[in-house]
């Protein structure tokens, strides 16, 4: 049966939920030890997608599809009346799951970034979080993983005690990363993005009256025009275009996908 939360965007399925309800459901994962893929997804996650048949059969079989970016929830208030208030962005709801895992003594484990970044985000949740079991972290390699080092690394984050990982590789890697490890993990894995280096204090974020009004993509935009030019300039007018054919009965969009050829195995 499908799960009565998920809507179609796009083809997307998205989870119409708040930040309560996406924090019990990642604690509930890891109390039972049970594996759950998790992404907040904004426009550019969710129209990559909608535009790659197999990026779209492992989004649709995700635990749990957070709508991140304000354009997104927009669209499921639109679309289908779900009548969300707020968004569930990424590096807050991290802050939010580092919170609770403190107060509740749940070990969790980072993977992705770079060494330098890790370093400031332990550094800050450390100050912030004084009880928060970090059980490690671990910098991206930036490439593809070889087949002998995934259950190297599953048996790492598996021995370190963690019941939460949080991996921060860049959309659609760290999506691959969470559909490929979720069962050899067995806990909740949190793709969350640019969390990383917003907490750990080395990239800006928007101000506060910039994200309500859906605009952090043009403060990003403006703060690194050569590396996201083509994914705004692009991808944001094709989603509105998409979404007003949705919400006219123009076009319908398939959920089904293409089941992935092969593992990719980034790391």
């Amino acid at each position: 049966m499908r799960d009565a939360r998920k809507r179609n965007v796009l083809g997307i399925m998205m989870d119409a939920v708040d930040y309560q309800t996406a924090l019990d459901f990642v604690f509930e994962a890891a109390r039972e030890k049970r594996g759950a893929a998790i992404s907040a997804l904004a426009v550019h996650g969710l129209m990559i997608g909608t535009m790659d048949r197999e990026q779209k059969f492992r989004l649709n079989h995700f635990d749990l599809l957070l709508p991140d970016g304000q354009p997104v929830r927009w669209a499921l208030n639109w679309l289908h009346n779900a009548q969300l208030s707020d968004r569930v962005y990424g590096p807050k709801l991290t802050g939010k799951i580092c919170e609770r895992a403190a107060q509740e003594g749940v070990p969790v484990y980072f993977y992705g970034s770079t060494p330098e970044i890790l370093e400031a985000l332990r550094k800050n949740l450390e100050l912030k979080y004084p009880q928060l079991p970090i059980a490690g972290m671990e910098p991206s390699k930036f490439r593809r993983l070889t087949s002998q080092e995934k259950p190297e690394l599953a048996a790492r984050i598996r021995e370190s005690g963690a019941a939460i990982t949080f991996v921060g590789l860049g959309c659609p890697r760290q999506e691959i990363f969470a559909f490929e490890f979720r069962d050899a993990l067995q806990m909740p894995i949190l793709a969350v993005g640019a969390a990383f280096p917003f907490l750990a204090g080395k990239v800006p974020q928007a101000p506060p009256w910039m994200q309500g009004a859906g605009l952090e993509w043009a403060f990003r935009l403006a703060s690194e025009p050569r590396r996201l030019w083509r994914r705004y300039i692009y991808l944001n007018p094709a989603y509105l275009f998409l979404l007003s054919l949705q919400a006219l009965g123009l076009s319908r969009f398939a959920t089904d996908g293409e089941c992935p050829a092969g593992e990719l195995l980034y790391g």
